[in-house]
């Protein structure tokens, strides 16, 4: 695959070395504002680890030069929307996933499992607790967010709180500290025990390679996707 890689900080030069490992060439890097730098006919797909500032513009710009997209960015959702109905106008092909980890993937269908399990179990009261490194600018995480809406889906809370929340709501914590990957974790707490599950980054080069995988799993395809597809979890 000939790739342009949108947002080339650590991510992107991890995504880079993973992507050439696998035979692939990267046609473009563009860290902050030269798209038009690009010429589309050389691209395959896009990969888009950017900044929320300039993912809408960077999914966008490639979907209309019909250019499949894998986006990994946080912090723009309240446009996904958008992006959902240009890409199928488009007849395009976008991909996002709030993380690109293949084991996160599969704790995401583990909590959703748990989830349904719990919803009857009221004396039980779930929290989510997400740690990142100190650079990272969102919070709470886009991986957090992601295991709310899991819980949602399959209980009877009504939203999701950072901080403390109130009743019907699902309390998330978020802490910055070092040079974390990622750590996140789900309790169910009552007043006799405590059910926990937990997925915790050793380093970020799970994300790396999710992306890079899903990248492969995209090309040819159209339509709206995510990480469930790639691994066939739906």
């Amino acid at each position: 695959m000939r790739i342009a890689l949108f947002g080339y900080g650590k991510m992107g030069k991890m995504i880079e070395g993973i992507a050439m490992k696998r035979g692939h060439e990267i046609k473009a890097r563009i860290d902050m504002g030269n798209l038009e730098d690009i010429d589309f006919r050389e691209i395959d797909i896009a990969i888009d680890f950017s900044v929320p500032e300039a993912a809408v513009t960077n999914i966008e710009k490639a979907l209309e030069n019909d250019v499949p997209v894998v986006s990994g960015t946080t912090g723009w959702l309240d446009q996904y929307s958008h992006i959902v109905k240009r890409c199928n106008e488009l007849e395009g092909a976008f991909l996002y996933a709030s993380n690109f980890s293949l084991g996160v993937n599969i704790f995401f269908a583990l909590n959703e499992f748990l989830a349904q399990k719990m919803a009857p179990l009221k004396q039980y009261e779930v929290s989510i607790e997400e740690i990142h490194h100190t650079e990272k600018q969102d919070a709470p995480s886009g991986t957090a967010i992601t295991i709310a809406e899991g819980i949602l889906e399959n209980s009877d809370y009504t939203h999701w709180k950072l901080g403390n929340a109130r009743e019907g709501e699902i309390p998330i914590t978020s802490k910055r500290i070092g040079d974390y990957a990622g750590t996140h974790t789900v309790d169910y707490d009552s007043s006799i025990d405590q059910i926990r599950i937990q997925h915790t980054a050793h380093s970020r080069q799970g994300f790396a390679e999710g992306a890079v995988i899903a990248a492969e799993w995209l090309l040819g395809k159209k339509g709206v996707f995510s990480m469930q597809d790639v691994l066939n979890l739906g």
